[in-house]
């Protein structure tokens, strides 16, 4: 009877903790994570939980070229050094090129592949000639990582393939981005091209940024049911360049308006100059741009004991007023200390200036508590020299 009892109480915990993992699964699906530098100076010219750990999917692979950068100007390898394939890599799962146990592929095709058409088996292929071992490459990842400053970053594997301890976090791979942008500039351009061909099939890149925002160059998207949408990006006018992450988006579109709309503010602010629609091309996204004001702006609306009680109310607000730039902000619950206690701030950030105030006048006429904040800063990225 006893370890009946015993048996429902394990399974009872068992269920609860199951649930609890599925409720924080759902609410990280639900969230993003953002950041703009300036690719130049290293200031950071907005964030959006910056420092929240993710998994990164293929941005991954950004380390991976990273190293393969290194060893080409090192001249351990070379464009045309031919590469074999292992079982192991030739097991990977999509998206791949299909490389059977065998098969060489060149160097320069290998890096095209991961950057076109996000190849898993030719990450491997790279991992393993580059480092002796996968195992032995995802050492060296790690040890980089920590060089350049990623202080949140956890590599497992080459490709991004969903492991649960592979973390990382926006900041962390602006970081990165900013290293492969500024220690090997002979190799960036290669992050624009827009198609590859390897064996008679031609692929296409991913980023649809490439054809669709002027100025923009490059660099990694990303996409796992468990780390949603992301994407790691540049732009540059004249010249002023930003490097732009967005994490974390319930779908492909939503994370290209996200990081277009980032360049575009970040962009503005670097140069000057008012926004044009012949930015955009055919991304259909003028609509979400501000012409008068950059989305830097926010509300804070309530302060609470726990997290839980934060979001829910900035959740209530933002469906009470039906607001009608509700797809473009974002809920956002800052945690502060207070007296030895922590006190959670409910927010709802990611708007223009006059959206704000209308917001915080419709609220305090309900009288609610309310105030505009601005949630850009003048912060700097540690920038990782070579």
């Amino acid at each position: 009877m006893k370890l009946l009892f015993k048996a429902k109480k394990i399974a009872c915990l068992l269920f609860c903790f199951s649930v609890i993992f599925n409720i924080s699964e759902a609410h990280s699906a639900k969230t993003t994570s953002s950041i703009v530098i300036d690719a130049l100076s290293g200031e950071i010219i907005s964030s959006h939980n910056a420092d929240e750990r993710r998994y990164p999917a293929s941005l991954t692979k950004l380390m991976t070229l990273y190293l393969t950068f290194d060893a080409l100007e090192k001249g351990d390898i070379n464009y045309n050094t031919q590469l074999t394939t292992s079982y192991k890599a030739a097991r990977q799962e999509p998206s791949y090129l299909g490389l059977r146990k065998g098969d060489t592929i060149s160097v320069k095709d290998a890096i095209l592949a991961l950057i076109v058409k996000s190849a898993n088996d030719c990450a491997v292929v790279l991992a393993e000639a580059l480092g002796g071992s996968e195992k032995n490459f995802v050492d060296i990842m790690n040890k980089t990582a920590k060089e350049l400053g990623m202080k949140r970053t956890v590599f497992k594997n080459p490709n991004g393939l969903h492991h649960k301890d592979q973390k990382t976090t926006a900041r962390d791979m602006a970081i990165l981005a900013s290293a492969v942008y500024h220690h090997f500039p002979e190799y960036y351009e290669l992050f624009s091209a827009k198609t590859f061909t390897f064996d008679g099939h031609t692929y296409g890149n991913h980023n649809h940024l490439l054809k669709h925002f002027k100025g923009a160059d490059g660099m990694k998207t990303g996409y796992t049911r468990s780390a949603g949408y992301n994407i790691v990006t540049s732009a540059q006018w004249g010249d002023k360049r930003v490097i732009a992450v967005t994490m974390g988006h319930n779908t492909h579109k939503q994370r290209d308006l996200k990081i277009a709309d980032m360049m575009l503010s970040g962009l503005r602010k670097l140069t000057g100059s008012g926004y044009s629609k012949t930015l955009l091309a055919k991304l259909d996204i003028p609509d979400i741009i501000s012409a008068d004001d950059e989305n830097i702006w926010g509300i804070q609306i309530g302060a609470f004991s726990n997290y839980v009680k934060a979001r829910n109310y900035a959740l209530k607000i933002q469906n009470d007023l039906h607001l009608p730039y509700a797809n473009k902000s974002e809920i956002n619950v800052e945690a502060s200390p207070n007296n030895g206690a922590v006190v959670y701030h409910s927010q709802i950030k990611g708007l223009a200036k006059n959206e704000a105030d209308k917001t915080c006048f419709q609220l305090k006429k309900r009288k609610k508590s309310c105030s505009v904040i601005q949630t850009n800063n003048n912060q700097q990225l540690a920038m990782a020299y070579k």
